[in-house]
């Protein structure tokens, strides 16, 4: 099996002078910097004291999965002849908090909106959604389940 490798850093830009002398007293801003790429701001759930603004990991974390699926779809799909001209997706992760304040996704669902060509095989361009966790680094690094529901416009 090959190794990959990847890397990334965290940068806190959240200290206003204090550090975290005070639990109010320090942004829950941060910084992905990735080499050679846009530094990318987020900030934490605003449930959480973040800024809403700005993504947070949960947004991240759904944003990647949404992201590695439709990567996937797009080249499963070109292997199959299903012609692709569009995607856009509106994923919906589902967590649930505990009393204590911990937390987790249960659930992701996928909700693809795919453009094909006039004439294509929807059942197969369908099946290729149920192929994906078989390749998705990020589908199948998680924990939860992920669902789909697609839709399928010819153009």
């Amino acid at each position: 099996m090959a190794e990959h490798q990847y890397t990334a850093r965290i940068a806190w830009t959240g200290n206003r002078g204090e550090g975290t002398r005070q639990y109010r007293g320090y942004d829950r801003t941060w910084q992905i910097v990735t080499p050679g790429k846009p530094v990318i701001d987020c900030s934490n759930d605003p449930l959480l004291g973040g800024d809403p603004g700005l993504p947070n990991p949960e947004d991240l974390l759904l944003a990647t999965l949404s992201g590695c699926h439709m990567l996937w779809y797009l080249h499963l799909a070109s292997v199959a002849g299903v012609v692709v001209t569009a995607y856009t997706d509106d994923p919906l992760g589902l967590g649930e908090s505990a009393p204590d304040g911990t937390g987790r996704f249960v659930k992701a669902v996928l909700r693809p909106r795919i453009e094909l060509v006039a004439g294509s095989d929807l059942a197969v361009a369908d099946a290729i959604h149920g192929r994906i966790h078989a390749h998705c680094f990020i589908a199948r690094s998680v924990n939860f389940p992920v669902e789909y529901a697609a839709r399928y416009i010819e153009v």
